[in-house]
């Protein structure tokens, strides 16, 4: 057949890709990618901001340095143990028992400094009891195959009920005044850090905070870094985002998720050493419910249920805006049952904001 003969072949209609959007959509489409990666990166961070401002404005006494204080104290319990679930949520688990674990580790010290006379071995007690729940939970999960939600639930209530059987069934008081420190001091305390009360008031002001306050700080310093700059931390990632990949990877995973547990464990327990060093006295029946807030904060900070996404600024960023919705609830004297309301629904709302984040992901 000639050439002049060939039938010309018919023109197939055009997807509707963006390249055939008139510029004007495409520009459009590029603005609203441009901001939904600002939201994900550091959408928490303009929460924060914006919760400040409406705060400083509306609630009172809220930008007062006393309110400041008090603010940071009351998040500091959370955001110790926030640094280690951080690593659980990352590797693709959790730990429910951390609340559990703060309450019987301030009985245990609280016993054991009574018992001995010990500050120091009341306190490293306290953590190794900590730290023996979280190795039989790492163990059981990592080894025995028992996925994390039964396990941890299982060990709640097992670590509750040996801090009720440890005291009695009640508070256990502490007589050495030594123990109070570690939950009362400040850096007054220190001679040659004094000079900051002449420098004003914000000095006089990080002059009088708590220990506690210093402790959470510190804490996220080192976890950060343990997290971001460390194989270790390297290998938390990669065990959540695909354990499979891991393992032939040649990643430890069994022995990492001990690692894991453990240190998450040992971590509540100093939590509630220092908790039961505020209040002096080692209380089986404290931190109910405080494994929810600190997953809801970290959550909130962008750790993703999920494992494999994680970072440190983000959960400092969700524990400071749960720290600032209660303390302002509570400067507005809302009744205590709309707090666990608000609590809840925040939880909610980090999850679902996790879950679309993953859709959009896929």
């Amino acid at each position: 057949m000639s050439d002049s003969t060939t039938k010309t072949r018919p023109q197939m209609p055009q997807p509707d890709g963006p390249r055939n959007k008139p510029l004007s959509a495409r520009a459009g489409m590029s603005r609203l990618s441009a901001w939904r990666t600002i939201w994900e990166r550091s959408g928490m961070l303009l929460v924060f901001v914006a919760l400040v401002v409406v705060c400083s404005i509306w609630v009172p006494k809220f930008p007062s340095l006393r309110n400041m204080d008090a603010l940071f104290l009351a998040i500091a319990t959370i955001g110790i143990i926030a640094c280690t679930m951080l690593f659980c949520l990352a590797s693709g688990d959790f730990d429910l028992s951390v609340g559990s674990v703060v309450a019987l580790s301030g009985v245990v010290a609280a016993l054991v400094t009574n018992f001995t006379g010990s500050v120091v071995l009341g306190i490293l007690s306290g953590m190794l009891a900590g730290a023996l729940v979280g190795l039989a939970n790492g163990f059981v999960i990592a080894f025995l195959g028992i996925n994390a939600l039964i396990t941890t639930l299982a060990t709640m209530q097992i670590a509750r009920g040996l801090g009720l059987l440890a005291g009695g069934g009640g508070p256990v008081g502490v007589g050495n005044a030594g123990f109070y420190v570690l939950g009362t001091s400040s850096l007054h305390d220190i001679p040659w850090l004094r000079w900051l009360g002449d420098t004003g008031n914000v000095g006089a002001w990080l002059l009088g905070l708590s220990s506690p306050i210093w402790i959470v700080l510190v804490c996220f310093i080192i976890f950060g870094l343990l997290l971001k700059k460390t194989i270790f931390g390297r290998n938390t990632l990669a065990i959540g985002g695909n354990k499979e990949a891991a393992m032939l990877a040649g990643i430890p995973v069994r022995l990492t998720k001990i690692v894991i547990f453990s240190l998450q464990g040992m971590v509540a327990g100093f939590a509630g050493v220092v908790q039961a060093s505020q209040m002096n006295m080692g209380d089986p029946d404290v931190s109910k419910g405080l494994e929810l807030q600190v997953i809801s904060a970290c959550v909130l900070g962008g750790v993703s249920l999920t494992g494999g996404v994680g970072t440190m600024t983000g959960v400092v960023m969700g524990v400071l805006i749960m720290g600032i919705v209660e303390n302002a609830m509570t400067l507005l004297n809302m009744p205590t049952f709309w707090q666990y309301v608000t609590s809840g629904s925040i939880l909610l709302a980090a999850v679902l904001f996790d879950r679309l984040k993953q859709r959009r992901a896929v």
